[in-house]
């Protein structure tokens, strides 16, 4: 045998292997060329022939890389006669996909397609390692190890740390090369060492797959409400492009729920639908009697038709206005749902939408919340400048209607040209002129829970201009240390006729105005198109930055004077005289640590009408949230009470990977807790897993939500590769039935 043939055939004998990243080829001569074939590198200390047994033996530090296949071992020799190839000492092997495996004692037969190895090991993907006493591999595909340990994660190198977080030992092991898929039979699952499950088959891809259908992690628990409970996700890889995710819910006390979940993504947009229905023979939600079905609908979806045309929707729907906070779906209170279409080309945007509104609150009338079938928004901004300023042109439409109550058309047309001057000392003065136009036409069909409004059909039309000029004066000073600090006076001046809200012009869009710090240097201080502020008027203020080379601090504070109070903002506390309450915001922002205070003073005593304050604290993982927000009860006009309200959240990182955690939320008001959980969680790069005890202290009546206590157990079981790792429980052992 020539040494050419000899190193080829060597070289072959990577074909089997199998296992973890690719190590690339040592720069080398090749040995071994002919045509066809592939450079092969082959070293050792020596080479051993004997010509009456037909044998070779590469003998000494043996490396053999061909194709990025590399070999190593302390010795490998070859029976011509026989084919077969044996390995000893050491032995190393890594395919072409990075796979690596390793043996004491290897002997391949049938062309190194098969093969036994004694003292196996493998890794598999980045932090996969599976070890057995034996193996087999077979059709140079499968590998058949016997009484094996198997575990993603990482392992620690100290003393004492060996342990993996979890690991699964079987009787015997299936690894699916091609599939990706292993497969263990008599398996024991241990957490920290610890039997904790024994299933007769267990299934699970290995860590190189990005996603694979299968069991995730259930949640289990016992709920005041639910009573015990346990949810068993199943995951479903539909494509590399969609997947989805059901779980269903079995209670003791309220029924059976399913949930859904569906992804997908493709080149132009994608969609996302989330659902749920549930079965409960007691019934009882809004005080129903005997068996009841309940079902929820959220999703969002976004097509881009081209480069400037897109299409999408929102959906928020439910059948039973209690349903998701009694099942723990959700808290929201109020449901958008929503089809558009939308172009954005250069600073131009036009969007056409609709929309159906649904509420959740026990005093909500569903029949007098209006839906938007169209709304029309199309604004214009030329990317050359108009008499050296820029100019924006608006066109707005909207037709509201309802089960009962008033309906309205409405369209308004704005035209705002604003242009900036900067001046000798740093002074910017920004001259602005706007004209507004609107037109109504309004019809009511229920006079008696609208008494104000006519029952015969009216148009409306209104016209308001204004002219505005803004001077602000930065004054900046830089230290030397590298700080800055900016002190900022702001004066806003607003010339505009009184009498810019005629009777008769339904108030849509204006209900959740609301006066503080981040509209305080508005124009036009409320929002949407329905109601404009009037008359002369002024915005004075200022704002002062510190900025440093950790942090920042940030103060702003403003007050807006009128020469009469405007009739419109009567309403409005803190905008109902002839000057508003005082607004301000203080920010501060430094490593770990970053605060936000919020406050409105009266005019007229300087006492706080609206107060609140936000703090967040990091350190490693360790993290503290503190809120504060007292409102009076007229401050947001939408029939709310009063609160004054603290909620507290805590992450403590304790030791390690363990952490505390703690949520609390309390009606300083009426003194008593709205709502506390408090939990203990270990988290890795291997598992996820934590306890919580929570607590709703709220009872509504009328939708029939008890108060309740929930204790909540939860675990993930992750890998270093992968965020989606499920398992499978149902039986294919290709060796069961033959395999292809």
């Amino acid at each position: 045998m020539t040494r050419p043939r000899l190193a080829r055939k060597l070289a072959s004998l990577l074909m089997l292997c199998a296992a973890v990243p690719p190590a690339p080829a040592r720069a080398a001569d090749p040995v071994a060329t002919g045509s066809g074939s592939q450079p092969v590198l082959l070293q050792a200390d020596q080479l051993v022939y004997d010509n009456d047994s037909q044998t070779v033996a590469a003998v000494g530090h043996v490396e053999i890389v061909s194709q990025n296949r590399i070999m190593t071992a302390d010795t490998v020799s070859y029976d011509q006669a026989q084919d077969k190839v044996t390995a000893n000492g050491h032995v190393s092997l890594t395919d072409e996909h990075g796979n690596v495996s390793f043996a004491d004692h290897v002997v391949l037969t049938d062309q190194m397609r098969d093969g036994a190895l004694s003292g196996f090991g493998a890794l598999i993907g980045q932090n996969g390692r599976l070890a057995a006493a034996s193996a087999q591999r077979i059709d140079g595909r499968y590998v058949v190890a016997n009484h094996t340990a198997y575990s993603p994660c990482k392992i620690c190198n100290k003393p004492g740390q060996r342990t993996p977080v979890w690991q699964v030992k079987a009787e015997r092991v299936v690894y699916d090369q091609a599939q990706h898929r292993i497969r263990f039979n008599n398996a024991t699952f241990e957490l920290f060492g610890v039997p904790v499950l024994y299933t007769p088959y267990l299934s699970e891809p290995d860590p190189t797959v990005r996603y694979s259908s299968g069991l995730l992690a259930p949640d289990v628990g016992n709920s005041t409400k639910l009573g015990n409970f346990i949810r068993l996700p199943y995951y479903l890889a539909l494509s590399s492009t969609n997947d989805m995710t059901l779980a269903p819910q079995f209670t003791t006390h309220a029924g059976e729920l399913v949930l859904g979940e569906y992804r997908a993504r493709f080149d132009n947009g994608g969609v996302w639908l989330q659902g749920s229905g549930a079965y409960n023979s007691k019934g009882g939600l809004g005080g129903g009697p005997g068996a009841q079905v309940y079902d929820h609908l959220f999703g969002a979806g976004i097509y881009n038709l081209n480069d400037h045309w897109t299409t999408g929707f929102d959906a928020q729907l439910t059948n039973n206005a209690a349903y998701m906070r009694f099942y723990d779906l959700s808290t929201m209170d109020r449901l958008v749902n929503d089809l558009f279409v939308e172009n954005n080309t250069g600073r131009s945007r036009f969007n056409l939408s609709s929309y159906y509104f649904q509420g959740l609150r026990a005093t909500d009338l569903q029949s007098m919340i209006p839906y938007v079938l169209p709304r029309l928004d199309y604004s214009v901004i030329p990317t050359s400048k108009v008499g050296g300023g820029r100019l924006r042109m608006d066109l707005s439409s909207a037709v509201l209607e309802r089960s009962s109550g008033p309906d309205s058309q409405r369209v308004s047309a704005e035209v705002n040209w604003r242009r900036p001057f900067i001046v000798a000392g740093g002074q910017i003065w920004t001259f602005l002129a706007d004209a507004k136009a609107d037109f109504y036409h309004i019809t009511n069909n229920d006079p008696i829970n609208y008494p104000s409004v006519p029952t015969v059909s009216r148009t409306v039309t209104r016209g308001v201009p204004y002219a505005a000029l803004d001077w602000r004066w930065p004054f900046i000073s830089h230290a030397a240390s590298g700080n800055a600090y900016v002190i900022e006076p702001i004066a806003q001046f607003i010339a505009q006729p009184y009498g810019g809200n005629p009777a008769g012009i339904p108030v849509e869009d204006a209900e959740a105005f609301e006066f503080d710090d981040n509209n305080i240097f508005s124009f036009n201080h409320l929002p949407g198109h329905d109601l404009v502020e009037s008359g002369p008027r002024a915005n004075l203020g200022f704002r002062a930055n510190a900025i440093f080379r950790s942090g920042e601090v940030e103060a702003l504070l403003g007050q807006t004077y009128r020469l009469k109070p405007d009739p419109i903002l009567a309403t409005y506390p803190g905008q109902n005289g002839a000057s508003s309450d005082i607004v301000g915001r203080l920010s501060i922002k430094v490593p770990h640590l970053s605060l936000a205070d919020r406050a409105d003073f009266d005019r007229a005593n300087g006492t706080l009408r609206r107060h609140e304050i936000y703090l967040t604290g990091t350190w490693g993982r360790s993290s503290l949230q503190v809120s504060y927000v007292q409102l009076p009860p007229d401050a947001l006009r939408l029939k709310l009470p009063g609160r004054e309200e603290i909620n507290t959240q805590a992450d403590i990182n304790f030791y390690e990977n363990w952490q505390a955690f703690a949520a609390i939320r309390r009606d300083l008001q009426a003194d008593h807790y709205l709502e506390t959980e408090y939990g203990l969680g270990y988290e890795d790069e291997c598992l996820a897993i934590s306890l919580a005890y929570r607590r709703k202290y709220t009872f509504d009546t009328v939708l029939g939500v008890p108060p309740s206590t929930s204790v909540i157990l939860r675990f993930t079981l992750k890998t270093g590769d992968q965020a989606i790792q499920p398992f499978s429980l149902f039986p294919r052992d290709v060796f069961a039935t033959g395999h292809s």
